[in-house]
């Protein structure tokens, strides 16, 4: 079998309650260039017996992996040494699509200029909840060439987004495995992407984001408990998007302050944060964001005591 042009990516844990939604969404897809892979992070719901149940269907190219419990970030990265497609696009384990979202990703790309594909990491579009209702904003162009960091910064564009990012690009920045916790948040893969390439950006609503998922989270969670996946996200941010500090100097101050207050979680002192940053406008922003991070990582412990 030829490689197929998406890897259609969704995680899943304890999710066997609405991966239904994912199975329907992709066998409406008017381009079947795909293949399914559902990396299952330890689930013990009964995820295995509905999935093969839809492989036995046999209706689409279902893999399923599942993994011991480890978090999402290796999660992602199981999922990207294992992926087949070209291009991956991460479809959440309660979310759905458009029956001609991969026929239209597909599209935009090919309709960049072949010589000009190198420079590009992938297509985001546009999501839409259940009711048909835009999630986040509109870009201010159609289509709109940027990185996702001038996309941020200089554009101001926020909210849910959805779209692919080619297989061998994702594969150069893997998450660190070697992080203490179970989440790293996923700007630590998009800033450095943002460096080299850029992404094309369409005004086309072609996820549907579910508005109606309960919180995972229960109550107040001890910052410590993740704090090495926090430390290293801000730290990867401000070293490498300090230099748009002039336009979000706060934003960036903000930033400067969480990888403090994280860094005191981890148990990294002031020369060990000082040393893992590079060049002197991530240093300066932390010279005056550490004594913040201090202070909120005394009160975060102070909580935490206090139950």
């Amino acid at each position: 079998m030829a490689e197929p042009f998406f890897t259609v990516y969704t995680p899943t844990y304890n999710r066997a309650h609405t991966l239904q939604r994912c199975y329907d969404s992709l066998k409406a897809q008017t381009c079947r260039d795909f293949e399914w892979l559902i990396v299952d992070d330890g689930s013990e719901d009964g995820t295995a017996a509905l999935v093969a149940g839809w492989q036995e269907e046999g209706l689409l190219p279902i893999r399923y992996e599942p993994r011991p419990h480890g978090g999402a970030h290796r999660v992602h990265n199981h999922c990207l040494a294992v992926a087949k497609g070209r291009m991956v696009i991460k479809l959440d384990s309660d979310d759905g699509c458009m029956p001609q979202a991969l026929e239209r990703l597909k599209l935009h790309w090919e309709a960049i200029p072949e010589g000009e594909r190198a420079g590009f990491s992938g297509v985001t579009a546009l999501c839409q909840d259940q009711e048909g209702r835009l999630v986040g904003c509109e870009f201010p162009g159609n289509p709109l060439d940027c990185t996702a960091a001038e996309l941020d910064y200089l554009h101001r564009v926020h909210g849910e987004k959805w779209g692919f990012l080619r297989l061998d690009v994702l594969r150069q920045f893997p998450f660190p495995e070697d992080c203490s916790g179970n989440f790293v948040p996923e700007s630590y893969v998009w800033s450095q992407v943002s460096q080299r390439w850029k992404t094309r950006h369409v005004n086309e609503p072609l996820r549907i984001y579910w508005m109606d998922a309960p919180s995972l989270v229960h109550g107040r969670q001890d910052p410590a408990r993740n704090a090495d996946g926090h430390r290293r996200m801000f730290g990867m941010v401000l070293n490498l998007e300090a230099k748009y500090v002039n336009v979000a100097p706060l934003r960036l101050l903000r930033v400067a302050v969480q990888f403090a207050r994280f860094s005191f979680h981890h148990g990294c002192g002031l020369w060990a944060q000082w040393s893992e940053l590079r060049g002197w406008l991530p240093r300066l922003l932390w010279l005056a964001g550490v004594l913040p991070g201090a202070l909120l990582y005394g009160r975060d412990r102070l909580r935490v005591r206090a139950g």
